[in-house]
Order: structure tokens, then C-alpha cells, then sequence
């Protein structure tokens, strides 16, 4: 007879043992997504002002020797250079500055305000401004800048070895010449800021 009690039932451990199995599943599951919660998808690419992409873009003006606001209205500093100070507030503008703000607007000016950006390791810099080098075909202005004199090279920043090469080799140039900076016209080179 009981047989037929059981007779198209589970019997009782069976059925205990599968509320534990449903149990142990869902337990796992919400630990896993407690634990490594879903990733989501790769995020739209920004839009508008704070990006720049490497490619051409135009200037809208020249802010200093080493600072140019894009017609998109990104801020672009010049990467591995360092220009004396023309327009940093509550400072005195430095010898050479002027020059080489003067110089920067030129070598725009030539560019017919359309300039190549491309970008080492680091895209910004600690105030949000774009860190890049700035072409007109295969003119570049980092090393133009340095060449001249108007500029101090600064190779510590992590950009190409063959960028830094080519700006070591221009300072070199410009401090032989005694161009600039390097002369004994206006001052002595600038020193260095942080």
C-alpha cells in the first residue's frame, strides 16, 4: 500500500532537496552580482567642447606662446615646451614671452588657422587643458618654438622618445646659436616651473 500513496508524488526528501538546489542557485546568483556587479557597455563617445580628437582642427586665437583656444573652445597647451609668461594672472610678463606668443600666431596665421593635433600618453594636463603637438604639415610647432629660442624643451612628461629626441636636438641648436632664451639680450633663460 504504500506504493500507491506514493504513486505519482515526489517523495518528501525529493522536493526538500529541490527548494535547497533552487535556494543555493538564486543565493549564488545575487552574491555574484553583489559581489561583480554587471559591467555596463563601453559608454558613447563625449561630445562637444571637452573633446578633441587628433587630426585638424581650427584655432579660434592664440592665448600665449604656448596656448591655443580651438574653434571648439578646448584650451591646447603645447606639449613637452614651456614659453615664457605672457598673460598668467597676478605675474609679470617674462622676457621672450611676447616673442613668442607673436611666433605662435605667425606659424597659426601660415597654417591658415587649420592645425594637426596629435597627443603623447597624456591627454590633459592638471588644468584641463589638452597636451599636444601642434603640426602644419610636417612643421611642428613644439620644436619651431624651441629651435627659436622662445622655448624651453621640458622632457620629463611621458610622450615619444623620437618627439623627445627631436626637441632635445632643436634646444641644442637654439642654445649653440644663442637664440633667444639662450641669448644674453633679454635675460637669462627662464627657470623652470612646476
Amino acid at each position: 500500500m504504500v506504493c500507491e500513496m506514493n504513486h505519482g508524488r515526489r517523495p518528501y526528501w525529493r522536493s526538500i532537496r529541490t527548494y535547497w538546489y533552487w535556494f543555493a542557485v538564486i543565493a549564488l546568483l545575487v552574491f555574484q552580482w553583489i559581489m561583480y556587479p554587471p559591467v555596463p557597455g563601453p559608454a558613447p563617445p563625449p561630445t562637444g567642447r571637452d573633446v578633441l580628437t587628433e587630426g585638424v582642427h581650427r584655432v579660434r586665437r592664440v592665448v600665449d606662446g604656448d596656448t591655443l583656444l580651438m574653434q571648439s573652445g578646448a584650451r591646447v597647451r603645447l606639449e613637452g615646451v614651456d614659453t615664457p609668461e605672457t598673460v598668467r594672472e597676478d605675474y609679470p610678463v617674462e622676457p621672450w614671452g611676447p616673442e613668442a606668443s607673436a611666433f605662435t600666431k605667425e606659424f597659426v596665421q601660415e597654417a591658415g588657422d587649420r592645425v594637426k593635433l596629435t597627443f603623447g600618453n597624456e591627454r590633459l594636463d592638471d588644468y584641463g587643458r589638452y597636451l599636444a603637438f601642434v603640426w602644419d604639415g610636417d612643421k611642428m610647432l613644439n620644436e619651431e618654438l624651441v629651435r627659436a629660442g622662445l622655448a624651453e624643451a621640458r622632457l620629463g612628461w611621458h610622450f615619444s622618445s623620437t618627439l623627445k629626441r627631436r626637441l632635445r636636438l632643436a634646444q641644442e641648436e637654439a642654445k649653440r646659436a644663442k637664440r633667444g632664451i639662450w641669448s644674453n639680450a633679454k635675460s637669462a633663460p627662464t627657470t623652470p616651473r612646476p
